[in-house]
């Protein structure tokens, strides 16, 4: 019994001894990937690694980390890395020998730092993650080397993230403007990407939104961008539009970030722009499509959305204002309340179009009594906001108080049609270039088809002799 009782007792020692040495195998591979990078010139290797951030930061460990330091780190940031651990500067030579082959370069060496950022973020120990991040950038912005400049943006996300997590964001808003400015003019595609979205988010945060706004229309956001990072991008210019009031040009932005996000992950970032996109729907005076709302993710965080739906739907404004008042902390908490509020005049002028499409002739007690108003005078003037706004196509009788509509003209008499198509189109043909502009061909795969100077001088003798005997046999010919 009792070895029976010692063998369970060392099994769980002995799988977490076996996990902690696989994480340090893996780690030790993005090492050699991050130094295949920069000795063969090919940021592809740099980039898988940093995909694979999300499942490399659950394996960290106090352990491993000092580990890898101790053994691949510059020695110039060796006993600054160690220090944050409080790991003793000797204990680097009671560890074996390298025997990987691995140089310390000071991409792996800035990795390597990203990682202990990282390990600070996760474990809320926000004190050494700030000097850590502080320590990081300033190493990163010592450098002019192309091959760090993918890794360089991750650190200044994570730089970004560890002042927002503090409140401070409004701190290193010139030290992003100074780096962005930086990666410009060295045409940092990567740099600017993420530099532009963390300032964008800076200034939303603080509901900066004519800085944003100025932000986006001075500077050009890179097209080599990834879909992630478009997919952020374009849902800031969504939001900054939608609070600037150009609607259409919001839920155009909205859409393609929502085309653009990744498919099955990013649920909390997909419901967030959806519940963004139907308020600015709405607010175009659009209803959306029923099945967004029976979608599995979204169901549950569209609920309110969807009873704000009905009430647009419907014109019924007593139940627009319920809605808003039984869920008004959790559209302030989502930042869509002052949106929603604009919605109360869309609410007014959706029964108003109803009517006007349901009776050709109706008195204005009717509709203030079907719209819920006071009185008729209220509904006489936003029945005539209505027809100036050209809500409806419909006349105003002041003596007989009531609204006389005219007659529906045929909309494909008018360039409607046309225009819906030459959208649809035009959103084909983007997505047929960006394919295009995507697709990679083998290393120099143009030139494999080309003849060598050899084959070329032969053909040439070739087309030569059967010149000449085309020659002798037209003066052979009687």
């Amino acid at each position: 019994m009792g070895e029976d009782i010692e063998m369970k007792d060392e099994t769980p020692e002995k799988s977490q001894a076996e996990i902690e040495k696989l994480s340090y195998e893996d780690i030790k591979e993005q090492l050699r990937q991050v130094e295949k990078s920069v000795l063969n010139k090919e940021p592809r290797f740099i980039s898988r690694v940093l995909r694979s951030l999300v499942s490399t930061r659950k394996k960290l460990n106090e352990k491993i980390l000092t580990k890898l330091v101790s053994l691949y780190a510059l020695s110039a940031s060796k006993s600054t890395l160690l220090g944050f651990f409080d790991a003793k500067q000797g204990e680097e030579e009671k560890l074996p020998p390298k025997k990987s082959g691995i140089q310390s370069l000071p991409e792996t060496d800035v990795y390597l730092h990203l990682l202990c950022c990282i390990y600070f973020i996760d474990k809320k120990n926000n004190e050494k993650a700030l000097a850590c991040s502080e320590s990081l950038v300033d190493k990163v912005s010592a450098y002019n080397r192309r091959t760090l400049d993918s890794l360089a943006a991750v650190c200044y996300f994570y730089h970004s993230r560890i002042y927002e997590i503090l409140g401070q964001l409004q701190d290193i808003r010139s030290f992003l403007h100074t780096r962005l400015r930086t990666a410009t003019l060295r045409h940092d595609a990567d740099g600017q990407v993420m530099l532009q979205n963390l300032l964008l988010r800076n200034y939303i945060n603080y509901n900066l939104y004519d800085q944003a706004d100025k932000l986006v229309s001075k500077s050009t956001f890179p097209e080599s961008a990834s879909n992630n990072d478009w997919a952020r991008y374009l849902y800031y210019i969504g939001l900054i539009k939608a609070i600037q009031l150009d609607y259409s040009e919001a839920h155009k932005n909205l859409m393609n970030a929502i085309r653009k996000a990744p498919q099955n992950v990013a649920i909390g970032f997909k419901q967030h722009v959806h519940r963004l996109a139907i308020v600015v729907q709405l607010l175009l005076g659009e209803i959306p499509d029923r099945k967004t709302f029976r979608e599995t993710f979204l169901k549950k965080t569209l609920a309110p959305y969807y009873q704000l739906t009905q009430a647009v739907r419907t014109g019924n404004l007593n139940l627009f204002n319920q809605t808003v008042e039984q869920h008004k902390e959790k559209f302030l908490a989502e930042k869509t309340y002052t949106l929603i509020i604009r919605l109360r005049h869309n609410v007014i002028k959706t029964g108003i179009r109803m009517i006007s499409l349901s009776y050709s002739r109706i008195s204005l007690n009717d509709i203030a009594a079907k719209l819920c108003l006071d009185s008729a005078d209220d509904a006489e003037f936003i029945v005539s906001k209505a027809i100036r706004d050209g809500v409806i196509d419909a006349t105003i009788d002041h003596e007989m108080k009531c609204v006389q509509s005219k007659e529906n003209v045929d909309v494909y008499t008018t360039n409607e049609p046309q225009n819906a198509f030459h959208q649809r189109i035009s959103f084909c043909l983007d997505i047929y270039n960006q394919s295009v502009k995507a697709m990679r061909y083998p290393a120099k795969s143009y030139n494999k088809d080309l003849e060598t100077l050899e084959e070329q001088r032969e053909r040439e003798k070739q087309d030569l002799e059967y010149a000449k005997e085309i020659a002798e046999d037209d003066d052979d010919f009687p």
